[in-house]
């Protein structure tokens, strides 16, 4: 073929989808993913929210490779020994569902496969080395010695996006917005997971954010449960990594020897290690999503949603892809693969839930800034806890009076909890 319509970099949720849907109205395709099969490259904790999906590919968890419909999500503030959870379970686990717990290496190769199957080819084991330009417009790429021309390129490459940096397109990404996530994959027994954590069945499973014991390094961790593993992870700020002077997988290592981790995780086998950057998201770090002659999508784009209790990425991608692929079937119509031909791509986006969900939790950012809530808060409020619960020779304390007795304990000063209650409710709650 002399030149495609599209070729896509990158076969994660974001390109997979894109070339679906595109494949599907008839547009020439081809997919380049690095890793020897998709998903063998990619890296996340594993946690997809159904709604984006199942419109596109309508009840997939019934044909997909997926883990385990998530029942429960808690947030728990990890102490010294202790722990604080804060729960929210659903005991009428049914279609249509909130959440899965998906493994990359299994779902990706699933969605990669509904693309062939609409007409995209997929092509592992090639790397892209470069954006072909001409006049500033972008026709190609270059990828293992050869030259593919195409009409237009999705960027969907994922965090380590440099395409668009070598080709003089964008920026480098500044370091304060980047964290690296490290991550394992623990082996137990299907009913040890199901028991454990309080399943129904082994298709019910329960995810888990965790704030605190990582190493003084700010950032949080997960635990998510699949069929016969568990993902378990920290994501942390690179330069926090750095302040500490500890070595990646020794905050893993640290966070792990948590009480309540470490029960959680007793017997199990570690069968997977990885780690990657990531990009920490933010409405505000939305860039440039379309150029002349190209689209970005997916973690390329930055595209991540973290309010705290839930960390959303591979929904928003799939979100960017499908408003692409409806951008770049409008472009088709009217031959201008140009940046105002394919502006219409920001506009749909802008249009989706996901989007505006990003909107509404806008102000979670400058709350993940906050060093007191990974350093300070999970050992205060397990504090307060325990004075409220535990029976002494001394006097009990009311719940001012152990607030107090611990915000003094702690160094913490009425004006700065009420600074950061404050910030709380903008970023979460009001």
């Amino acid at each position: 073929m002399d030149e495609f319509d599209v070729v896509i970099v990158g076969a994660g949720p974001a390109g997979a989808t894109a070339a679906y849907l595109l494949a599907k109205a008839g547009l020439s395709v081809v997919v380049i993913e690095r890793g020897q099969e998709p998903g063998s490259k990619n890296v996340s904790g594993g946690l997809i929210y159904a709604q984006i999906y199942d419109e596109i590919y309508p009840n997939f968890w019934e044909e997909a490779p997926v883990e385990r419909a998530i029942a429960g999500h808690s947030i728990v503030f990890l102490g010294d020994t202790a722990v604080t959870a804060m729960g929210y379970r659903d005991e009428a686990t049914a279609p249509p569902y909130n959440a899965f717990s998906v493994l990359r290496a299994r779902f990706d190769p699933w969605l990669a496969a509904q693309a062939e199957e609409a007409g995209a080819m997929v092509m592992p084991g090639f790397t892209v080395d470069e954006l072909v330009m001409e006049d500033g417009r972008v026709t190609g790429v270059k990828a293992g010695g050869d030259e593919l021309p195409a009409k237009v390129v999705v960027i969907a490459e994922g965090t380590r996006s440099q395409l668009l940096k070598q080709a003089g397109l964008r920026e480098d990404y500044d370091p304060k917005d980047v964290s690296i996530g490290i991550k394992e994959v623990i082996q137990l027994p299907e009913q040890t997971i199901t028991d454990r954590f309080q399943c129904l069945t082994a298709d019910e499973g329960a995810a888990y954010t965790l704030v605190g014991h990582t190493a003084g390094a700010e950032g949080g961790g997960f635990i998510y449960t699949n069929r016969d593993t568990l993902s378990l992870g920290v994501v942390v700020k690179i330069d926090s990594v750095y302040k500490s002077k500890r070595h990646p997988h020794e905050i893993l290592d640290e966070f792990k020897s948590h009480p309540f981790v470490a029960r959680l995780i007793n017997g199990g086998e570690v069968v997977e290690y990885s780690a990657q950057t990531v990009h920490r998201g933010g409405f505000h770090l939305i860039p440039k999503m379309v150029g002349d002659g190209y689209v970005v999508a997916g973690s390329a784009a930055r595209l991540l949603l973290n309010n705290v209790m839930t960390l959303r990425g591979m929904d928003v991608a799939v979100a960017s892809a499908a408003a692409a692929a409806q951008a770049i079937i409008e472009a088709k119509e009217k031959d201008d693969f140009s940046a105002a031909g394919l502006a219409s791509y920001e506009r749909h986006f802008q249009a989706t839930s996901v989007y505006k969900d990003m909107q509404t939790f806008k102000n979670a950012y400058p709350l993940l800034e906050n060093k007191r809530l990974f350093h300070v808060y999970p050992d205060m409020v397990c504090d307060i806890m325990d004075d409220m619960f535990s029976v002494r020779a001394q006097p009990a304390k009311k719940g001012y009076r152990a607030l107090r007795d611990r915000m003094k304990e702690h160094d913490v000063s009425l004006w700065e909890l009420a600074k950061d209650m404050v910030q709380i409710g903008k970023g979460i709650a009001i």
